[in-house]
């Protein structure tokens, strides 16, 4: 992985089993809040997978769109880009009508501060999108965060543990379900609540700060010692095919990797590859915010890419000193201040 192009080819590569689920799927792909970290690699990939499968259905996607250079990269691709702020009504209204809607919309960071903007974007606009594509099949974003921290021994919560969210910006999220959630009963639209952590590509994620800490001879605080990963590349080929598993009352998939990862031993394989030596500071709590994705693996597979790998490219690209998104992941937070 040498480059920021090789990168997005690669997470925009289509396996078989997508382009399949995409051929037998019925109407547009509209992303909303695609210009955010996922949107526009999961847009590319959306593109490829209909333009392989040989379909006529277009991918849409929507999102502010500070910076123009963002649109152009999507229409360059075939991608319809539409610009639209979707909390003002209006531009909400115009928007077009879609089978398919995968809502990527949230924030999280700042809400330390302002927490009624948070729960606004997070819990209020979901109603709002829900009664404009009451007829759609919706994939709606949220995360491992509306989980409490559980013991690490157990494996992390499934779909059928009870939430528990610490703090403003996890309680937003759980808003944003429970509004889906009230939507998709009341008005019988199909739904899955998509509950992701940690994704990783080589430009921000969980990996890359190990790495970079290590590489740098900065210690890395110990206390949340375990981690899910998952790929970008598998995180959005698994959203794109949860169209066939929306239902109404809503389906819940938690989607990251199978593996409760040790961050102390992530820590030492990149210190064998640097050749350096980790540095540490505090020792494992008993808990960390895990999720469990048997049942993700179990419908749609095992991801396409294995750990050993993603540490393996991660190295290559710190040693690289390739691009970064400078967007920390604060997987140490504890108390749920972000």
């Amino acid at each position: 992985m040498k480059s920021v192009e090789e990168l997005d080819q690669k997470l925009s590569e289509p396996s078989d089993r997508l382009i399949k689920d995409i051929s037998e799927l019925d109407g547009d792909i509209l992303i909303l809040g695609v210009g955010g970290k996922m949107g526009p690699s999961l847009a590319a990939l959306a593109q490829r997978a209909v333009k392989e499968s040989g379909s006529n259905n277009k991918v849409i996607g929507v999102s502010r769109f500070s910076n123009p250079e963002h649109r152009e990269e999507l229409e360059d691709q075939g991608i319809t880009a539409i610009p639209a702020d979707l909390m003002k009504e209006d531009e909400l209204a115009a928007l077009p009508d879609a089978k398919n809607v995968i809502y990527l919309v949230g924030t999280k960071f700042g809400t330390s501060g302002n927490e009624c903007f948070t729960w606004a974007l997070n819990s209020y606009l979901p109603g709002r999108v829900a009664e404009k594509y009451r007829e759609s099949n919706i994939v709606a974003f949220s995360t491992g965060n509306v989980y409490p921290f559980t013991d690490v021994e157990g494996g992390g919560p499934t779909e059928e543990d009870p939430t528990g969210p610490v703090g403003e910006y996890a309680q937003s999220c759980l808003g944003r379900e429970r509004v889906f959630e009230y939507f998709s009963k009341t008005n019988g639209t199909p739904l899955l609540i998509y509950r992701l952590n940690y994704a990783i590509d080589m430009r921000y994620g969980v990996l890359l700060e190990i790495a970079q800490s290590v590489y740098n001879g900065t210690p890395i605080d110990l206390k949340t010692g375990y981690v899910n990963v998952i790929w970008q590349g598998d995180a959005n080929e698994i959203a794109l095919r949860c169209f066939s598993k929306c239902t109404s009352p809503p389906n819940v998939l938690n989607v990251t990797g199978t593996e409760t990862i040790s961050v102390r031993w992530m820590a030492e394989q990149f210190g064998e590859l640097f050749n350096k030596e980790p540095k540490f500071v505090n020792q494992e709590e008993p808990t960390a915010l895990l999720s469990n994705a048997s049942k993700a693996e179990r419908l749609f597979g095992k991801p396409r890419v294995s750990l050993p790998q993603m540490i393996e490219w991660t190295a290559e690209w710190v040693k690289r000193e390739g691009e970064t998104l400078d967007k920390p992941t604060h997987f140490q937070e504890r108390k749920g201040a972000f």
